[in-house]
């Protein structure tokens, strides 16, 4: 049988460039989007089945940001499948980006500044704010929406013959300085993005540890630094084009500057062709493009405290309870 691929964030950026890439790479795979509305779904599938006109290509609508939403997907997902081969976790928010020009000046100032550029450490601050829920918005869209959706789709991932993959969108932006337990939905910082990816790498750990046996493997990848809908938001677009000629010659010093979503998606597609128990759980695979132009992927070490791992997942663990039992009616 065709394997079943679910991508979220499947309407632009690197979700989009992925969707063609895996149907390059396999056409007989059952492609499923999912996006927050219809009408993206429906323009997002008509532009894949544009490029690749025998793939099967299905639709699912979601908001990653709204717990209901999350829910009633994952029921309509276990009535039409009977089971998922991979879930790439993709779909993020960064609201209201901001660049901290002062903090850039003193890291031109300190000979920090290709550091600062390539991880955005010290100077992209974002303005966060409550959902419907009552939680912070980018912490569920990133991260505990995405969470809810695997843990509901475990019957789908994990009765497989063969290993079941998530691979999640994670950042060089993910800092352990920007997380903290006590606030682990960063409710008191400004860096809301930062932290959710964080706290995406600690997840992934996690849920190796958890479900390996059962034959679910989950990877983090970095895209690197992509020209998207995201980081068009972060300076006025007069500005991005004057800075492109720059970007192009950063990226002879700075590997991460993939700069195009089909770059960006290199690590997600690399995954897709690897046997998950010959891979790392503590390593985090990046995307990367030489100067000359060759994409490659490269594999890091991440930055966790496995036992901090342990503690934020218990933590998951009691929100998704409060969030289950406020929604009973949408459970089986």
């Amino acid at each position: 049988m065709e394997r079943v691929v679910l991508v979220t964030g499947a309407s632009s950026g690197v979700g989009l460039a992925l969707c063609r890439r895996l149907l390059e790479e396999d056409g007989r795979i059952h492609l499923c989007i999912a996006c927050r509305n219809a009408q993206k779904n429906e323009a997002t599938r008509d532009l894949i089945l544009a490029s690749h006109p025998a793939a099967q290509v299905s639709t699912v609508e979601v908001d990653l940001g709204n717990l209901a939403s999350v829910l009633r997907v994952a029921r309509e997902l276990r009535c039409r499948f009977q089971r998922l081969d991979f879930v790439y976790l993709n779909a993020g928010i960064m609201p209201n980006p901001h660049v901290n020009f002062k903090a850039l000046w003193h890291g031109l100032l300190t000979g920090k500044v290709l550091h600062m550029l390539t991880t955005a450490e010290g100077i992209m601050t974002q303005t966060d704010r409550l959902n419907g829920d009552g939680l912070q918005e980018v912490f569920t869209t990133n991260l505990f929406g995405h969470f809810m959706l695997v843990r509901q789709l475990e019957p789908l991932l994990c009765s497989n013959e063969k290993p079941a993959r998530l691979i999640w969108t994670s950042s060089s932006n993910a800092r352990e300085s920007a997380f903290s337990l006590s606030d682990f939905q960063h409710a008191k910082g400004q860096e809301s993005y930062s932290s959710s990816k964080y706290a995406t790498d600690l997840t992934s750990v996690v849920l190796n540890r958890k479900l390996n046996k059962q034959g679910l493997y989950s990877s983090v990848v970095c895209p690197g630094l992509v020209m998207s809908n995201m980081t068009y938001r972060i300076l006025p677009f007069f500005l991005w084009k004057l800075l492109m000629p720059i970007m192009w010659l950063i990226r002879f010093f700075a590997r991460t500057y993939t700069l195009t979503p089909y770059n960006g998606a290199e690590a997600h597609v690399w995954l897709f062709k690897q046997k998950p128990e010959s891979l790392d759980p503590l390593i985090k695979y990046h995307s990367c493009t030489s100067g000359l132009g060759k994409s490659y992927v490269e594999p890091r070490k991440m930055d966790v405290d496995e036992e901090i791992a342990e503690k934020f997942y218990q933590k998951l663990l009691e929100l998704e309870k409060q969030t289950l039992e406020r929604y009973s009616d949408l459970l089986d």
